[in-house]
């Protein structure tokens, strides 16, 4: 979060390159005001909701402006063009309905249908109007593990988050703008207070969003 300034991401050491993009590819969600991102000679603006994607190699990049940034990065084999993708831009798919609690919108970004990546898969969803339930059924991939934020939530919200194996579920009460890390055999679904949106971003074996094992609730235990 620049906050009106300016946050440079290079060096990390854990990743033991000379900067943090050499080897990976990263989407990055604006969650905020208007900000920008500069990196490989090349500027982006991004407005709340719109996504950049950079390929492996970009080099340092910078974070300027009132936007809120939301990181996602995997492990990248080629270097791919860098994408601003704006959200009239994203494959919007309508699903569920009021009568199951779930109706909702996908917003598709990084994804086959509208740009290539390496292995990285984001986009986020967002639950209409008196609709609380995410991911019904709830669904296992194998391939490819998945990671979640919350956010759009009031301060004293809660998202009930369901994971773990599908016969021993576990659950976490999640609050607005925290994250879950899910493995590739753990199910993901959830049930929140008021209105939410959970930005899903995955990385695996393949970067086929529909791959999924579906199990249904009356086999949840």
């Amino acid at each position: 979060m620049p906050d009106g300034g300016s946050l440079t991401l290079d060096q990390i050491a854990e990743t033991k390159t000379p900067s943090f993009l050499d080897r990976r590819e990263m989407g990055i969600v604006n969650i905020g005001g208007p900000g920008r991102i500069e990196a490989a000679g090349e500027g982006w603006d991004l407005a709340e909701g719109d996504v950049l994607y950079l390929g492996m190699g970009a080099g340092p990049v910078t974070f300027l402006g009132q936007g809120r940034f939301y990181l996602t990065s995997a492990p990248a084999h080629r270097a791919l063009p860098h994408r601003l993708i704006t959200v009239a831009e994203a494959k919007h798919v309508h699903m569920g309905a009021v009568e199951t609690s779930n109706k909702r919108t996908i917003k598709q970004f990084i994804h086959p249908l509208v740009m290539e990546s390496c292995q990285l898969v984001l986009g986020y969803t967002t639950l209409e109007d008196g609709s609380v339930w995410n991911t019904i059924p709830s669904h296992v991939h194998d391939r490819r593990m998945e990671a979640y934020l919350y956010h759009g939530m009031a301060p004293e919200a809660r998202v009930l988050h369901l994971m773990g194996e599908p016969q021993e579920t576990r659950h976490l009460f999640v609050a607005n703008e925290q994250a879950v890390l899910s493995p590739s055999w753990s199910i993901h679904s959830g049930a929140g207070i008021g209105g939410y949106t959970f930005i899903w971003a995955m990385a695996g074996d393949n970067v086929d969003y529909t791959d999924m094992d579906f199990i249904q609730p009356e086999d949840l235990r």
